[in-house]
């Protein structure tokens, strides 16, 4: 997994980088990339959080990157995962909280940069509170999602 995590990295700044250099000299064998303005999102108009796939497929088991952004105040309520997943923060400030019951008021704020580790099958729950906010999410799918029954 960490080979994935740094995998991860090397992809956004390749997304960087390519902004800065001219695309045409890139051997396609060697290297791909997507600018930020190419990314694919899931709804962008509608959904409170929004997803852009950057390698692999969620749905499916094995390796996947994606994106998920948040807009001001949404969270996800409580639930788990069934696999380990490894979040980086990329914009804004995430809150994230664990345990059964909602509550954003003891949500612990997570700043730009933030690297945070959700484990699977334990319950947490996170969003954006006043801003936007980008996460860069590696895991190991399917990335099922198990909602928490309300106490």
């Amino acid at each position: 997994m960490r080979l994935a995590i740094a995998a991860a990295f090397a992809l956004l700044a390749s997304i960087g980088a390519a902004q800065a250099a001219d695309a045409s000299s890139l051997n396609p064998a060697a290297v791909t990339f997507k600018l930020p303005d190419k990314l694919v999102w899931r709804d962008p108009e509608s959904s409170p959080t929004n997803q852009a796939v950057l390698h692999g497929d969620p749905t499916k088991p094995g390796l996947y990157i994606v994106v998920n952004r948040f807009k001001p105040g949404n969270f996800s309520q409580p639930h788990f995962h069934p696999n380990d997943r490894y979040v980086t923060v990329l914009k804004g400030t995430w809150w994230v909280g664990t345990g059964n019951v909602w509550d954003p008021a003891t949500t612990v704020p997570m700043p730009t940069g933030s690297f945070v580790t959700h484990f699977g099958k334990q319950v947490h729950y996170d969003g954006a509170k006043d801003e936007e906010v980008w996460v860069l999410i590696v895991g190991e799918g399917p990335a099922t999602r198990t909602e928490v029954a309300k106490p």
